[in-house]
C-alpha cells in the first residue's frame, strides 16, 4: 500500500512485475499469496481493471498456488468498491476487523463496512483473511461468528509492533491467542524493524509466517538496507530450515479443507 519505486526500487506496481514477483516466490516456496493492485500513477487500487490481469497471470503460472486478494480501505471507503475484487473469485479476501491508526495514516472500518465486506466474502465463495492488531480485534471477530458472518474456516493474521496495536512481546501474543479460537490458523507478522521478531516468534510456536514489503522495507534493524520481497523470503526459508519448520505446501493447505474453495 505504501512503498514507491522512488523509496523501494523492488517494488512491484505493475501487473507484469506483480506477478513475475509471485511466480519467483512460489518457486522458492510459500503458501499463499497477498495480493496488492496499483493503478497507472501506482496508487494502491481496488477495481477489477487492475486486479484482473494479475489474477490471470498469478493463475496462469502458479495455478495452485492460493489467491488472497486485498480489500484494504487505507485509500478507499466504500465497501462496494473495495470487494469489486471478488467477482475475480480470488480464494480468500482480506478483513480487517476495526479502524486503526498508522504512524502516519488511518485505515477506518466501520462496523458496517465490516459487515457488508464480510456478507459479500462469503457470497463470493472466499475465505476471510482476517487482519487483527489488537484485543479489540480479536474480540470483534468472536462478535461477528456469533452473528454467523464469519463461517468456521478460520484463517487468522496477527500483526504486531504497530504503534496504535499490539506489540512484540509474549504477553501480548498470548493474550491474543488466547481469544481466538484455538481451531484456527494463524500467521504473526511484524511492522517494521518487528516483522524478523515475528518470524522467530512464529516459527518457535508453530504459527504461520507473514512477510513483505506491505509491512516492511527493511533487511535490518538498522534500516540501512532497503530489501526486496525475495531477500525477506529466502531468509525466511532460511530461518525456517535451521528451525526444522518445513513450509506447508498451498495444496496441502487446501488438501487439509483449510478454506472454501480449491481450485
Amino acid at each position: 500500500m505504501v512503498p514507491t519505486k522512488k523509496l523501494v526500487p523492488s517494488v512491484p506496481i505493475s501487473s507484469v512485475e506483480i506477478i513475475e514477483q509471485v511466480q519467483e516466490a512460489n518457486e522458492k516456496g510459500i503458501t499463499l499469496v497477498h495480493l496488492h493492485a496499483r493503478d497507472e500513477n501506482g496508487t494502491p487500487a481496488s477495481g477489477i481493471t487492475y486486479f484482473a490481469p494479475i489474477l490471470e497471470g498469478v493463475r496462469k503460472h502458479c495455478p495452485d498456488l492460493v489467491i488472497c486478494a486485498s480489500l484494504s480501505g487505507r485509500n478507499i471507503s466504500d465497501p462496494v468498491e473495495r470487494s469489486e475484487v471478488l467477482s475475480l473469485k480470488p480464494d480468500m479476501a482480506s478483513l480487517t476487523l476495526s479502524s486503526l491508526n498508522f504512524p502516519n495514516q488511518a485505515s477506518v472500518n466501520s462496523p458496517e463496512t465490516i459487515e457488508i465486506l464480510a456478507r459479500r466474502i462469503a457470497e463470493s465463495g472466499a475465505t476471510a483473511e482476517l487482519e487483527v492488531f489488537d484485543l479489540g480485534m480479536a474480540n470483534y471477530l468472536l462478535y461477528l461468528i456469533r452473528k454467523k458472518l464469519i463461517d468456521s474456516a478460520l484463517y487468522v493474521n496477527i500483526i504486531l509492533g504497530n504503534i496504535a496495536g499490539a506489540q512484540i512481546g509474549f504477553a501480548d501474543v498470548a493474550a491474543l491467542l488466547a481469544k481466538i479460537p484455538h481451531h484456527a490458523h494463524i500467521a504473526l507478522g511484524g511492522i517494521g524493524r518487528f516483522q524478523l521478531d515475528a518470524q522467530l516468534m512464529a516459527m518457535s510456536a508453530g504459527l504461520g509466517v507473514r512477510i513483505g514489503l506491505e509491512d516492511n522495507i527493511y533487511f535490518d534493524r538498522s534500516k540501512s538496507k532497503v530489501t526486496s520481497n525475495m531477500e525477506l523470503l529466502n531468509r525466511c526459508h532460511q530461518i525456517a530450515s535451521l528451525a526444522q519448520r518445513p513450509i506447508m505446501s498451498s495444496k496441502e493447505f487446501g488438501n487439509k479443507g483449510f478454506y472454501n474453495r480449491f481450485r
